[in-house]
């Protein structure tokens, strides 16, 4: 399914392409409105199944993609972890009833850079998605908190490695250090700056920059912008 481009949008700029994956017809079609009718917004497709959803991909790149999570015929899940190979430089956000746990750490584990329940006006929604696009991480306070106490575990449940005494660090700390331009991608990413931004800051191509930050979530050991946020905050390496 695809909706008409935005007879909105300005024809001099860049437009920031959006994508939803939502089995609610209704809430889709509203969405789809409130992103067509916005300067500078375009929907680029849309899919009402799991099996849809991994079509999509074949399609027009997205920005941005939206994700239910409770799709007829299986999980949003899966596209998730899908779009994250096909489309790595797109920032994908779940918007779902779902605020259990279980389904929090795993879509962020998929790959996930937002996660909101549905209770947002579509207006709102349009302003989240463009903050996901400018690298921020938008997170309703339930899920934000359910994150935190996650990954706030204990010492004492902490695994062989690590350690939380005066002068002690992880493990493996030395195989995961981050090399001077990775530390200053990271820097920008926490900044909010998109792939683009950093490749023409750092005078490098924009696939460059893409290697720079696949290397800084492999060394960290995470799968999202939040994750490597809360990670590198959690090791002492933002300034």
């Amino acid at each position: 399914m695809t909706h008409p481009a935005n007879p909105h949008a300005s024809t001099g700029g860049t437009l920031l392409r959006v994508a939803i994956v939502e089995d609610d017809m209704d809430f889709l079609d509203t969405l789809a409105a409130a992103v067509g009718a916005e300067p500078g917004m375009q929907m680029v497709g849309s899919a009402c199944s799991r099996a849809a959803g991994l079509r999509l991909l074949d399609g027009p790149v997205a920005d941005v993609l939206l994700v239910d999570l409770g799709l007829p015929d299986g999980s949003g899940i899966d596209v998730i972890q899908a779009a994250v190979a096909r489309w790595p430089a797109c920032g994908v956000m779940v918007s779902t009833a779902f605020g259990d746990e279980a389904h929090v750490i795993r879509s962020i584990e998929a790959g996930a850079s937002g996660y909101l329940l549905k209770h947002a006006e579509p207006a709102s929604l349009v302003e989240e998605i463009r903050s996901l696009h400018a690298g921020g991480s938008p997170i309703s306070p339930l899920i934000a908190r359910q994150v935190l106490m996650r990954l706030r575990a204990p010492a004492a449940d902490a695994p062989a490695g690590l350690t939380n005494g005066p002068g002690e660090r992880r493990g493996d700390a030395d195989a995961a250090a981050l090399s001077a331009r990775e530390h200053e991608v990271l820097q920008l990413i926490t900044r909010g700056y998109t792939a683009d931004e950093i490749a023409a800051m750092l005078q490098i191509s924009r696939h460059t920059a893409l290697t720079y930050v696949r290397r800084i979530y492999s060394k960290l050991k995470v799968n999202s912008k939040a994750e490597a946020i809360f990670e590198a905050r959690q090791r002492g390496l933002l300034g």
